[in-house]
């Protein structure tokens, strides 16, 4: 039996962040896929690559987190640098959400005209500034050691932030903006779906600061795809492709962790999946009864793979928001993504597109097979026409191919049915889940753990979690 100081299961953004961190030690990443990155990775098909999912990479910027762990394992990552972050399409309206404060400012109120937007988009930008530029981000239970840290974290918040941080996202736009129109909420609410999966009827001021203030941090796109980043991280990491860990056992100071392939005795070990899927691999009553304890965030996506000849220059991402719900969706919007026309790697054989809405996941479990195909076409088909009727030139028979994906589709490759955890609020920060565990040796990183989703979130997780680690 091999063993090893640090194991890791899965190779999403934190997995692979984390691993990368601690490639120093003996260190091993367990991968079930060939493609390593989860809900970040390319894959091949049909002769084309595409994004899984995740397309956009936001937090490479001086004094952010995710800089200082790419500049600690030596990686100067292969981007460009996006001068749109999203072209958003409403009701034939564009607003392109922009770095630039004062021309975003200007279209914003061209399209949604507010004698308050300037003091409502000024007070969102200045809370996410202030909010990376705290020194006392951290979230931990389990010993009095990490509740301390826990409280002067908190405390950091209130001497920050003041009551402001006890205000609700819905309150505040009520109170700064008014009564608006349900488009001018449909375009808050369309964006905050993609960067903290829920709405601003559901969160704190200071999680919509951070989901609608992404667009004025430097945006980029990863040449080559978002997999070949997660390549990158990992270079210098022992990694295990297509071994799937189906069995985990409590030892008293290890873990035994099985494959299909071999045994392993960890000290420690990292799980890198869905918080609400992680007890189905351990026998141990009293594991299975922690993760039990989390209940399920049924979100997911539905997402449109396709190649697309044409020789037109386009945005590398668009938001086409609708006063309707998508069909079998939980939202009325979706999220295009173009890879760069000279992207040798993705633009190989014409644009490789990810298109993504959000849907739930027991939705399709629930289907019968005939069904769930009907449905799938359903909603492929919805998405395509309405993405031909804005693109006009582009014909159908311009795309080579189509192709989507459910929750289904990404529970078989990516071992994950839903995407993404609960937004932070005041009220359920302390139900949320932590990096560590009751148990000696046993953690947890990624996007359903604290602190959330997207880059920046999973960066500062993994930053707390390596602290942990390493007794930082």
């Amino acid at each position: 039996m091999k063993k090893i100081d640090l194991s890791i299961i899965g190779s999403g953004i934190g997995g692979s962040l984390i691993a990368s961190l601690n490639a120093d030690k003996k260190t091993v990443l367990f991968e079930k896929d060939q493609n390593i990155g989860g809900c970040a990775s390319t894959f091949k098909r049909y002769g084309n690559y595409y994004n899984a999912g995740a397309t956009t990479l936001v937090g490479y910027e001086d004094e952010h987190i995710l800089k200082e762990h790419f500049d600690t394992i030596g990686l100067n990552p292969n981007i460009t640098k996006s001068n749109i972050a999203i072209r958003v399409i409403q009701n034939k309206n564009v607003i392109d959400r922009i770095k630039d404060f004062d021309q975003f400012l200007d279209n914003i109120n061209d399209v949604y005209p507010n004698k308050n937007n300037k003091y409502f988009w000024k007070f969102i930008k200045e809370f996410d500034e202030k909010f990376w530029n705290l020194k006392k981000i951290y979230f931990g239970k389990f010993s009095i050691n990490n509740y301390l840290k826990t409280f002067n974290f908190f405390m950091e918040l209130i001497s920050t932030y003041k009551m402001d941080i006890l205000k609700s996202a819905d309150g505040f736009i009520k109170e700064i903006l008014g009564d608006i129109s349900m488009e001018y909420r449909n375009f808050i609410d369309a964006q905050l779906l993609i960067t903290i999966q829920t709405t601003s009827k559901d969160i704190s001021l200071l999680s919509m600061a951070l989901g609608l203030s992404y667009p004025f941090h430097d945006v980029f796109y990863v040449n080559g795809g978002m997999g070949s980043l997660i390549e990158d991280i990992v270079k210098n990491v022992e990694l295990k492709k297509n071994e799937e860990i189906t069995k985990i056992i409590r030892g008293q100071n290890e873990w035994i962790i099985s494959s299909r392939k071999h045994e392993y005795k960890t000290k420690k070990l990292i799980l890198n999946s869905s918080i609400y899927q992680c007890g189905s691999l351990f026998d141990d009553y009293e594991v299975k009864k922690y993760y039990d304890r989390f209940t399920f965030s049924d979100q997911s996506a539905f997402v449109v793979y396709l190649t697309l000849k044409s020789d037109y220059d386009f945005c590398e991402h668009y938001q086409f928001i609708y006063n309707d719900l998508l069909p079998n969706c939980i939202s009325n919007s979706f999220f295009v993504s173009f890879s760069k026309k000279d992207d040798t790697k993705l633009s190989r054989n014409g644009y490789s597109i990810t298109i993504s809405t959000h849907t739930t996941a027991k939705y399709w479990k629930s289907l019968q097979k005939d069904e769930y195909v009907k449905s799938k076409n359903i909603t492929e088909s919805f998405i395509f026409e309405k993405f031909l009727e804005y693109f006009e030139d582009i014909k159908k028979e311009d795309v080579s191919q189509l192709f989507s994906a459910t929750s289904t589709t990404f529970n078989k490759f990516i071992g994950r049915y839903n995407c993404g955890g609960k937004a932070i609020g005041f009220k359920n920060f302390m139900q949320l889940p932590s990096c560590n565990t009751p148990f000696n040796g046993l953690y947890n990183v990624g996007d359903t753990v604290f602190a959330g989703q997207g880059w920046p979130g999973i960066a500062l997780g993994v930053d707390v979690l390596n602290k942990e680690l390493n007794k930082v």
